[in-house]
């Protein structure tokens, strides 16, 4: 099992900056894609970022130019940095991360953190 603590979030003004930090704990071995998700009200959650244990990221393109994904494997955690921050990447963030298994892969999530952008 993999537990994930999600710490970061908070209000800001449009164009402010906040960055979000998730930390895997339990049996983090195989974790192979540490991501983050947003899911705002009425709306499906989608992908904001992701990064695999060798570097390759992948973005959204809304937040493309604007937020980073970094990964510390040795302290099993990920960042997400969000900058140039507008009223509609308001939203819950969840951490999610991806344990490969023999057959399968196994996702866990974190419990969620609120990010609100004032305007």
């Amino acid at each position: 099992q993999v537990q994930l603590v999600e710490s970061g979030g908070g209000l800001v003004q449009a164009g402010g900056s906040l960055r979000l930090s998730c930390a895997a704990s339990g049996t983090t071995l195989s974790i192979n894609v540490m991501g983050w998700y947003r899911q705002a009200p009425g709306k499906q959650r989608e992908l904001v970022a992701a990064i695999s244990s060798g570097g390759s990221t992948d973005y959204a393109d809304s937040v493309k130019g604007r937020f980073t994904i970094s990964r510390d494997n040795a302290k099993n955690t990920v960042y997400l940095q969000m900058n140039s921050l507008k009223p509609e990447d308001t939203a819950v963030y969840y951490c999610n991360a991806k344990q490969a298994r023999l057959w399968t892969i196994d996702d866990y999530w974190g419990q969620g953190t609120q990010v609100t952008v004032s305007s």
